[in-house]
């Protein structure tokens, strides 16, 4: 667009559309191809000599990815954006695109538990140690700090149990010791933050989740800083990471109805967590917008809203109790992932994925917040608890 001075909606809705071939197209269409031609030699090696940033090879971009990865630049304040196979494929491409054998990394203790997976596993096979950190002592993050440091990790809020990081203060302690600061935007996305603005040198997001907000796609973004961008354009691009055409235009027309879809999943959210907070079978409720929640006071400072996913701690409760509760739901799904119009429940076992605070807490749940009638989703949940109490009765 011409006018960059517009608001938030207006530029989700645009974005991306100024890489169009045609001016007349209103949305960039699906470019499908392997090898491109060129009219000589000569042009051949010229593009070549650019292949990883033109229109060369498909493993390397087509138009379709172009305009996705413009897009989602342009609105997380980036220089520029890859996109990729999934949000692993996003992590473990940023990671290793600064990270090799004999380096450490450091990561919060509410990292996502797959990249938890990567890092001790795969990662460590390669070379690279990863140690976790406290999410919400800043205080005590430059004690961990090696030599070999290359990069400190965020994920705000955390997975799970959704504490919100100080980001800025993480970003300048990483300044002073000269690391790569990355963080996984995906809770919020550039709907809700811009972790860029504040200094931070790559955002990550698993794009399969609220940007697309159908489950039918599986992709990933890197939205990279200047200095960053030609390292990680590079790793991935020779790791193979390179998402498919068709997987670009569905999660970009997915992210032009993001705000919009966003701001309801924040309304339905909040008003589920506010409705369970009085339940008698929940000792808390985790949700960032809420008062008193680890990070709030930041979460209002740093963000301009929140999604609709967060978590349940639910008092003692026997596991057959548990079992009854998670069946038999009419409208909420059981499964992986969220951010779709669907919503959906598991229990997400924190004390599975904590090694410096251990979880000792009560059963726990997460939830994302569909589009569907919230009182059909409060009666559902409801009714859930009735099977749990049922259970323990009998």
């Amino acid at each position: 667009m011409k006018n960059k001075n517009i608001n938030l909606d207006t530029r989700i809705i645009h974005a991306g559309s100024d890489t169009s071939l045609d001016g007349s197209l209103s949305a960039p269409p699906v470019t499908r191809v392997s090898t491109v031609f060129f009219s000589s030699g000569a042009e051949f090696e010229q593009h070549q000599s650019n292949k990883l940033d033109s229109l060369f090879y498909g493993r390397f971009g087509t138009p379709t990815s172009f305009a996705f990865e413009q897009a989602m630049a342009d609105l997380e304040g980036g220089h520029k954006a890859v996109a990729v196979c999934s949000g692993t494929a996003a992590v473990s491409g940023a990671i290793l695109s600064f990270a090799r054998g004999g380096d450490h990394i450091l990561l919060p203790d509410t990292v996502w538990g797959p990249i938890r997976g990567l890092c001790d596993g795969l990662f460590a096979t390669l070379g690279i140690e990863a140690s976790y950190y406290d999410p919400m002592a800043p205080s005590e993050l430059e004690a961990q700090i090696r030599h070999n440091t290359r990069v400190l990790y965020l994920e705000s809020p955390g997975s799970v149990t959704y504490e919100v990081q100080d980001v800025p203060a993480c970003v300048a302690i990483a300044k002073k010791h000269n690391l790569i600061t990355m963080i996984d935007n995906t809770w919020a996305s550039p709907v809700f933050f811009h972790p860029l603005t504040l200094g931070v040198d790559v955002s990550i997001i698993a794009a399969t989740k609220f940007i697309v907000g159908h489950s039918d796609v599986v992709i990933g973004v890197i939205v990279a800083s200047e200095a960053c961008y030609p390292a990680i354009r590079k790793t991935t691009s020779d790791l193979g990471f390179h998402a498919s055409p068709d997987d670009c235009y569905l999660a970009h027309r997915g992210l032009k109805s993001a705000a919009v879809r966003m701001r309801q999943h924040e309304k339905q959210g909040l008003e589920l967590a506010q409705w369970l907070e009085q339940r008698p079978e929940v000792a808390r409720v985790l949700h960032p917008a809420l008062t008193g929640h680890p990070g709030h006071d930041v979460w209002r400072r740093d963000f301009s809203g929140s999604s609709g996913v967060f978590g349940v701690v639910l008092k003692p409760m026997s596991e057959k109790a548990i079992n009854a509760l998670l069946s038999d739901f009419n409208v909420f799904g059981i499964g992986a992932s969220w951010g779709s119009l669907q919503s959906i429940i598991i229990q997400s076992h924190p004390e599975r994925v904590r090694s410096i605070n251990p979880w000792r807490d009560g059963p726990t749940l997460r939830i994302h917040t569909g589009l569907e009638d919230i009182d059909d989703l409060k009666n559902d949940l409801r009714q859930a608890f009735e099977r749990a109490r049922q259970a323990d009765v009998g």
